[in-house]
């Protein structure tokens, strides 16, 4: 891991307090940056999250589809665990915790906004974390790679009707057509323009493709750094007034990353796949593709917004986390190839 991803929990927090400090001594400079809008989209952090999004992009290889069939039992794990639990389960921890347990700490014109959040965060799949988390872990990189093109490929269509059924059940207002201009801005056009740029660069050869990601990448981290304190100087007041906020928002997201690496991990077990299999399966389950998370909240609810608030505690507690995932599935190898019975391909 680079020194950026090693310590961006640490970042995270700098920014947590350079924005909110920021956010009380300049307030007209953020008002003035909050206005800066086309079609409910904020210029200044469109632009920050295609810097994010992109360079990220770019480690994607869609040429992978064609070994997805080699792990057919990992990959279905991973596209259940995805897809059929992740979202669901994370919307139903958050009713109980922010619409139940906490309500009564939480500023009530937010309770849903922080719903929409924790749903945003889960409903997209880690596209270029799980490579660090799967390198950490020996896990197989043709299938980390597979399984990360293919999600990206269902995320292109799965993304905004997952999310607009979970908060329609959330009783959350569904404002589509701004859904739907995020899903093209943060995800369908940054895929095309990431493979054509990929394209670009692979055809000057491997060697300069590497060196050109090793040199965007503190961009995209920057870019991500940048859009955190803007966020946190708009949302500055209600965390110095509720500073118990981002616990309270955390305890969904822990619960959700532990139960789904779990899930995934011990599915692969039962399936008979390999360690080196499980292992990225487990951790694209429990990471989320938390820069899509905050573009989305913003757009749809905006820099003031519980949603995107939830959002940025995702990317604080995200680091910290996954090392601990990574930990526990590198510690348990020798359990789970106990008991993990070799599958007949």
């Amino acid at each position: 891991m680079s020194v950026f991803e090693r310590y961006l929990s640490v970042w995270v927090l700098l920014c947590i307090v350079a924005g909110i400090v920021l956010g009380q001594f300049a307030p007209g400079v953020f008002q003035a940056i909050g206005h800066m809008e086309v079609a409910r989209v904020n210029l200044p952090v469109g632009v920050l999250i295609w810097v994010m999004i992109v360079p990220m992009l770019l480690k994607v290889d869609f040429g992978a589809l064609g070994q997805v069939r080699q792990h057919w039992r990992g990959i279905s794990v991973t596209l259940f665990v995805n897809w059929a639990v992740k979202p669901f389960s994370m919307a139903l921890l958050a009713w109980l915790f922010i619409q139940r347990l906490f309500a009564d700490w939480l500023p009530a014109d937010q309770l849903d906004s922080y719903v929409a959040g924790l749903i945003l965060l889960a409903a997209a799949p880690c596209t270029a974390m799980v490579f660090v988390w799967s390198r950490l872990t020996g896990g197989d990189p043709v299938f980390t790679l597979s399984q990360v093109a293919l999600n990206d490929v269902i995320m292109i269509f799965a993304f905004a009707p997952i999310v607009g059924l979970l908060l329609g059940l959330s009783a959350v207002t569904v404002p589509w057509d701004t859904l739907l201009i995020s899903v093209m801005l943060y995800i369908v056009i940054p895929v095309i323009l990431a493979q054509l740029w990929r394209r670009a660069l692979l055809r000057r050869g491997q060697a300069a493709f590497d060196q050109a990601l090793e040199r965007i990448g503190p961009l995209s981290i920057a870019a991500l750094l940048l859009t955190l304190v803007l966020l946190f100087a708009f949302q500055g007041e209600a965390i110095l007034h509720q500073p118990l906020v981002i616990a309270m928002l955390a305890a969904p997201i822990l619960i959700q990353v532990f139960f789904n690496a779990g899930l995934a991990y011990w599915l692969n077990r039962k399936a008979g796949e390999q360690h080196s299999v499980a292992c990225p399966s487990a951790l694209i389950g429990a990471s989320n593709f938390f820069e899509l998370a905050v573009a989305a909240a913003i757009s749809l609810f905006g820099l003031h917004s519980g949603a995107a608030l939830a959002t940025v505690v995702g990317v604080l507690i995200e680091v910290p986390v996954m090392l601990l995932v990574v930990h526990v599935v590198n510690r348990s190898r020798g359990w789970y190839e106990r008991g993990a019975q070799p599958a007949h391909r």
